[in-house]
């Protein structure tokens, strides 16, 4: 008996072969979003560390425009595109007038929430994929088991025997089909587990980068605020 995956492949029916075929797309598909997420969560990480030496250090001496031109320098840094909101509100508020302090600090700190709820959605792009893929392909692949156990009573009814060549080519394609699901699921639903913590520790990053830009409006509306009192 030639039990190699081409003769399978060869003897599997129309049914199986579509399953695995569709396990195939699911895999290539859970697999584009992996590599595409790595790369894009690594550009993320290495760009904030970048971004967050230069704003630390113009913010330090008060130069926010430095900050804002630091900030378009690194477009895929989820702290740079927070930051950038922050501040092009605060100085377009600060421009135009007519606000008091603590509403052109509440009009920066409503953009930076805005643009923290647009970030995390783009970085959260394609996980949704990868969590249907990992909860699906098992039973893409029981399906194909169905279909491959109902070949294998087939050959029992056709030969009149229960014997293992009669029953072989079925439980043959009824274990490809299930083992190729749960191989398509099990690197899906690591890597979404994975890319979910990786998102859990973005969201708080771009809270306490939130939070520490709207420390640094309060303290330069505090310092502006001393020096109009001493001119005085």
């Amino acid at each position: 008996m030639d039990l190699s995956l081409s003769h399978v492949w060869s003897q599997m029916g129309f049914i199986a072969k579509f399953v695995v075929l569709v396990l195939a797309a699911m895999s290539i598909w859970s697999f584009y979003i992996i590599i595409e997420r790595f790369v894009f969560f690594r550009k993320a990480r290495q760009q904030s560390l970048q971004f967050a030496k230069l704003a630390t250090q113009a913010l330090s001496a008060d130069k926010v425009q430095d900050a804002v031109e630091a900030a378009r320098k690194f477009p895929n840094s989820h702290l740079a595109r927070v930051t950038k909101a922050g501040l092009i509100q605060f100085l377009h508020e600060k421009s135009q007038g007519g606000l008091t302090e603590d509403e052109t600090i509440e009009a920066a700190r409503r953009a930076i929430e805005r643009e923290t709820l647009v970030t995390y959605s783009d970085f959260k792009k394609g996980t949704a994929g990868l969590a249907t893929v990992a909860s699906t392909a098992p039973f893409v692949g029981l399906f194909g088991t169905v279909f491959g156990i109902i070949n294998a009573f087939t050959g029992m009814a056709m030969t009149g025997s229960g014997g293992i060549a009669a029953v072989s080519a079925g439980i043959a394609e009824a274990l490809v089909t299930t083992g190729f699901g749960i191989g398509v699921a099990i690197p899906a639903a690591w890597l979404f587990n994975h890319f979910t913590t990786l998102l859990e520790r973005f969201q708080v990053e771009m809270s306490n980068s939130a939070s520490e830009l709207i420390d640094f409006f309060i303290k330069k509306h505090q310092g502006a605020a001393h020096g109009a009192r001493a001119q005085r």
